[in-house]
């Protein structure tokens, strides 16, 4: 504030209308970025390089639903500006007021500069953003796109935390469980209080804490327009949305109609919900990761929209080809110019703000290979002369990403969890490659698929399963990562279910509207003999065996797990894999299907999270070695590493149970197989999917419990164990002394 030959100047700025305010104008600071409370009033400071002009555009919440703005300050270049920042700071009474800019500057596409200054633009900054009220639901005049603008933060914005502090679970302990905020609650058999919100999320708390997870991964919570596909499907008689929210309108702001209290108080309520989430799920020993896109965002390609990064400075916030057309790197448009360094520094501030101001415990970055592309625009050496040929030709990945390397050495980001989805829409695959500086932890899909082939018995995957139970080391071992490097998961949002897995061998995407033409069309999956859900007893009591497998198969691998939300009760989403579209029963979380499944395959899983839980071995520091772990075949010691195998088993010493016999039968043919001997010691069976629930787990509690190990004493007595076909057990070892 103050001009710059240190005397204080204030211009008096006249709202017109009825109610009169007044506000006092000074020059402002060209720090911090956004609008920040600072000497009596809130500045504003704002990045355009390429702008000539800039104005702060006040709008009052009455005039935001009339697309009027309500008060107008030009910022003087001369002194409103500072290098390539404007700024101003205001005093006067900012109660239920809004902001955001205009621009002025050439409109010329294939410069790849796009102002218009009729548009106002969000502020990249912005805390939180203000539209529309209630999801899924039209805007003025059946406007997908009413104008938005921004929260003006005040000096009463305050939370209490109640003392909460991050727990720093070291990554080897966590389960994690992929979830959408909306979908967790919104059906009614949810009965929440506050279904689909935030609020609803922390009424079901306890059911994530009973199901033994200790980490959620929420899908993209950022503010986003979920009206942006809106049409109607004719195939359901309702319409389509965006309802995973892939879109990112404003990387600052929580999407406020996740919140019970929508636009209230301009925002600002939405923020400290999401704080309160961050706060329950903490107090329940629940680690909150939030699904980020800085991949790209909603604005689109030259075709698309103007709301924000595009009218503040489009050719430095996306990648651009010489003739100003977009890079499409994500598929859906255009691509975040990540490796600049004015959007590097953004996704920094961004990132380290959800940690300190909303205390979330990590991220997971969607197509993240994008982040190591490098940057469009003019490239120098540290000399300052041209880069001579085309090493650095737009787009080319970057063996040290500027963005990735300062994230893993940045005092806060490198002691929370960072986790890439290593690919992207442009064929960049780097799953076991990416940049990680021994911090980044990757989304396994070669786990995905490897597992997926040899559950459902696909010849010649027995090693590379094997690979896979030892945390990947084949693709994590060389480059000096650890077993928890590997997130291993079998489904998640974007693909089938885990019921649908084995229900479906063909994609039913239908009910897109899109004639089956969207979607996977590679799922690995098998329908155990009958495509659907209406099939005979045996294929449906197969389809239960090849679910329990798939998920032993998952609690037993070293590496870090991920569950996807419904995936605990078998949900079923008809066998569509791309679900993106709907706000409806196929995305919903259905609370009775829990209810009547809990003593079957929620009770599995249940008990399957809590084994891993109470095991020293199976969430290990580092890979393996023979000393702890030894492969078997039929026989002790004898593994089956030929193409035709469909066997795999191994031993695992354990200092809480001693030792852990598992074994994977992906063949159709039923086997008895022989149990390494242990003298002193006996076998006892704790999992068998081949048998019924509740024999499937042989928990502690369980009243027939001695009954049905009987029924399997003559077997173990003979150091034997006969196993169905498609099949998977898991064996403790017990000191024979123990026989009370």
């Amino acid at each position: 504030m103050g001009s710059r030959d240190g005397v204080d100047t204030a211009v008096v700025v006249e709202e017109e209308g009825p109610k009169l305010r007044k506000f006092l104008v000074f020059e402002g600071h060209p720090a911090p970025f956004g609008a920040t409370v600072r000497d009596g009033g809130v500045n504003f400071a704002i990045f355009s390089a390429n702008a000539v002009s800039a104005t702060l555009c006040l709008i009052s919440l009455s005039d935001l639903h009339e697309n009027r703005v309500t008060e107008q300050i030009f910022l003087d270049p001369l002194t409103n500006k500072t290098g390539d920042v404007w700024h101003v700071h205001l005093k006067g009474d900012f109660k239920d007021m809004l902001y955001g800019f205009k621009f002025d500057g050439r409109f010329s596409p294939e410069e790849g500069h796009y102002y218009d200054p009729s548009r106002i633009v969000l502020d990249p900054y912005a805390k939180a953003v203000i539209s529309k009220e209630d999801f899924a639901v039209l805007g003025p005049d059946d406007n997908c796109w009413p104008q938005m603008a921004c929260m003006i933060p005040t000096s009463d914005d305050k939370f209490d935390w109640e003392g909460d502090s991050v727990l720093k679970y070291p990554q080897r302990d966590l389960i994690i469980y992929e979830m959408h905020v909306r979908g967790f609650t919104q059906h009614e058999s949810s009965r929440a209080e506050f279904p689909g919100t935030y609020l609803g999320v922390v009424e079901k708390l306890d059911h994530l804490k009973e199901l033994g997870i200790n980490c959620i991964e929420l899908l993209p919570c950022h503010e986003f327009n979920e009206l942006e596909y809106y049409n109607y499907n004719s195939v359901l008689g309702d319409y389509k949305v965006n309802f995973w929210g892939y879109s990112t309108v404003n990387y600052f702001s929580p999407m406020t109609r996740y919140s019970s209290a929508g636009t209230r108080n301009c925002g600002r309520d939405a923020i400290n919900e999401f704080k309160l989430l961050v706060r329950e799920a903490h107090k329940r020993g629940i680690e909150v990761l939030m699904d980020v896109v800085f991949n790209h965002t909603a604005e689109g390609n030259e075709k698309g929209l103007t709301l924000s990064f595009k009218g503040v400075d489009n050719s430095v916030y996306y990648m651009l080809a010489p003739k100003g057309e977009f890079y499409n790197y994500s598929g859906c448009g255009n691509t975040f110019n990540c490796n600049h360094p004015v959007v590097r520094q953004f996704i920094l501030d961004c990132l380290r703000y959800w940690v300190t101001e909303m205390h979330v415990d990590g991220f997971r970055f969607d197509l993240a290979s994008i982040m190591t592309r490098s940057i469009s625009g003019h490239a120098a050496n540290v000399f300052g002369s041209p880069i001579k040929g085309d090493l650095l030709t737009t787009g080319t990945p970057l063996s040290s990403p500027p963005l990735i390397e300062m994230m893993s050495n940045d005092p806060i980001l490198r002691h929370v969890k960072l986790i890439a989805e290593a690919w992207d829409a442009g064929g960049l695959y780097q799953v076991g490659t990416y940049p990680h500086w021994h911090i980044w932890s990757e989304w396994n899909g070669k786990y995905r698929d490897i597992v997926r082939q040899f559950i459902k018995g696909t010849d010649g995957f027995s090693g590379a399963f094997a690979e896979c139970l030892c945390g990947s080391p084949d693709l994590y071992q060389e480059g000096g990562r650890k077993p928890w490097n590997s997130i291993n998961f079998v489904c998640a949002h974007d693909g089938f279910t885990l019921a649908d897995l084995v229900t479906y061998n063909e994609k039913h995407n239908l009910a897109n509207g899109e004639d089956n033409n969207d979607g996977e069309n590679h799922n690995s999956s098998w329908n155990c003999g009958q495509e659907g859900e209406l099939a005979s007893i045996s294929v449906k009591k197969l389809r239960k065996r090849q679910m329990r497998n798939f998920f032993l198969c998952l609690m037993v691998s070293q590496g870090v797990p991920m569950i996807y939300m419904g995936d605990e009760y078998g949900h079923t989403k008809g066998g569509n894999n791309n679900t993106y579209c709907h706000d409806n029963y196929i995305n919903y979380f259905q609370w009775d299907k829990k209810e009547e499944s809990s003593s079957d395959f929620f009770r599995f899983c249940r008990l399957m999270t809590k084994f891993r839980h109470e095991c020293e071995s199976l969430g290990l520091n580092d890979f393996p070695t023979a000393e702890r772990l030894q492969w078997h075949g039929h026989a002790p010691g004898t593994p089956d590493w030929s193409k035709t195998s469909r066997f795999v088993a191994f031993t695992l010493i354990d200092s809480v149970k001693h030792e852990i016999y598992i074994a994977f039968n992906a063949s159709h043919l039923p086997v008895t197989i022989t149990l390494p001997e242990r003298p002193a010691y006996r076998w006892e069976p704790i999992v068998d999917t081949g048998k019924p629930a509740p024999f499937d787990f042989l928990s502690g509690d369980l009243p027939e419990r001695d009954t049905a190990i009987k029924q399997y004493s003559h077997f173990l007595e003979a150091n034997l164990y006969p196993m169905l076909s498609y099949s998977s057990i898991l064996l403790t070892l017990s000191p024979v002394d123990d026989d009370a």
